[in-house]
């Protein structure tokens, strides 16, 4: 009688054991399979996926920190295609005009009153002169904030009997703002200055 008391209990020990492993066990896995679901969903996240002419487009997110010096250069280079890319259409110079101050602070609407006032866009359109340009070189420097950058541009205006060639070069700060439809990259130009803007080249049409 004994001896089966005590084989009842040695079984016992060993269901116990069974069980608590079999618990521990349980609650490891499902430890882990949590982990890997907060993986998998944080790795979705960063994944967006972009609709470009009817073509799905697989991109991924990174902090703002690893493109900031790509960002700032196409923000300065955007600001000078829309505030400089001019044709003699009253509607087309004051979309891109709209469009540029969007990017930039009351220095860059300085200067677009000063033209504005000295007449420079009522001749580009009596004269029908058409004015495009060529960011050439945007560099940024990143180590103070606000950023520093200092643009090198070609501009090329085209007269009913000369085509000009210009070289532009101009300096401002970079701000960060919030992002927008208007203002996609989140920087605001400060302290806009035209150090250069002279004809390096003159054909006669």
């Amino acid at each position: 009688m004994f001896t089966k008391a005590k084989n009842l209990e040695t079984a016992f020990r060993h269901i116990r054991w069974f069980t608590l492993t079999v618990i521990i066990g349980s609650i490891g896995f499902c430890c882990f399979a949590v982990y890997k679901s907060y993986q998998l969903v944080e790795l979705s996240q960063q994944r967006v996926y972009i609709l470009a002419s009817g073509k799905v487009l697989d991109a991924y997110a990174s902090e703002r920190n690893e493109n900031i010096e790509v960002e700032a250069r196409d923000h300065v280079a955007t600001f000078h295609r829309y505030f400089f890319s001019l044709d003699p259409d009253d509607k087309v110079i004051e979309a891109n005009l709209i469009r540029a101050l969007y990017l930039a602070d009351a220095s860059a609407k300085a200067q677009y009153e000063n033209l504005k006032e000295s007449g420079f866009y009522t001749s580009l359109i009596s004269g029908n002169i058409s004015q495009q340009i060529a960011v050439d070189t945007v560099e940024i420097s990143t180590a103070t904030y606000p950023y520093t950058f200092h643009c090198v541009a070609t501009q090329r205006i085209t007269r009913a009997t000369s085509i000009v060639t210009r070289r532009l070069v101009t300096e401002g700060f970079l701000r960060s703002v919030s992002r927008s439809d208007n203002n996609p990259h989140g920087f605001l130009i400060e302290r806009w200055s035209t150090i250069e803007n002279k004809d390096i080249n003159i054909q006669n049409r």
